[in-house]
């Protein structure tokens, strides 16, 4: 009769796998917003806006490839972050992952405003469509709704990463400081997202809650899939052995 596989093992398995999957999200969310859209988005200046998006067409579109690759490591970290926590908290491992799932969906959703400025100034754009001003019009509303798109879909992520923060305080292997970036690094999540609802001139704002909702977030998020490299194999529970 073959043995069962030791579940130590397989847990070390899962928690390497999502570690090495959110290490490729972080990296294809960092060069498609800081070396994409950072180098060709204009604020406040469609004609710009639009006259580098024709420059850096192609550029563009590694960007929107690297968003789509960062949308399946999301949907797998989120089965692999449940057969790590499993053993911790069933239900709340679950819940965390739904509201990742969600918050992917949303996202990949929302990709499509970012084709849209594609159909308008790409190369494929019908040279007969609309004057100069509508294009330069529509590209800045269409990236503008990938941004509120963007917004809508960290509301959700933000409540995995606090249900998440919960989760590591509960596991005593994982270190308590970790559990608590994570609800920081959620907070920053919700600050950005209702104060990009709410204000009316939040573009005067963007960059010091980009920096407050970026900074956060890019250290709790590589810290965590680092711990899941090096230590998230071992038994999460620690000394506590309940299950719900």
């Amino acid at each position: 009769m073959a043995s069962s596989p030791d579940p130590d093992r397989v847990r070390c398995r899962w928690a390497r796998a999502a570690g090495s999957a959110y290490l490729l999200i972080i990296a294809c969310g960092l060069f498609a917003e800081l070396g994409v859209r950072g180098s060709i988005l204009a604020p406040d200046d469609p004609a710009a806006t639009v006259a580098n998006l024709a420059r850096h067409e192609q550029l563009y579109r590694v960007g929107l490839a690297s968003e789509l690759v960062m949308l399946v490591a999301d949907v797998f970290v989120a089965g692999a972050l449940v057969a790590v926590f499993d053993v911790v908290s069933p239900r709340a491992v679950r819940v965390a992952a739904y509201f990742r799932l969600v918050h992917a969906a949303i996202v990949g959703a929302n990709l499509l405003h970012a084709y849209l400025p594609l159909l308008l100034v790409g190369a494929g754009a019908s040279p007969g469509g609309l004057p100069a001003a509508a294009r330069q019009h529509w590209v800045a509303t269409s990236l503008q709704l990938h941004g509120y798109g963007y917004a809508v879909g960290l509301v959700f992520f933000g409540v995995h990463c606090a249900v998440l923060g919960g989760l590591l305080l509960r596991a005593r292997a994982a270190p308590r400081l970790l559990a608590v970036l994570l609800v920081l690094a959620a907070g920053g999540y919700w600050i950005d997202s209702f104060a990009r609802t709410l204000q009316v001139r939040y573009v005067d704002h963007a960059q010091l809650l980009g920096t407050l909702v970026l900074l956060p977030a890019l250290v709790a998020e590589l810290s965590f899939s680092l711990w899941l490299l090096v230590r998230g194999g071992r038994d999460p529970r620690g000394s506590a052995r309940t299950r719900e």
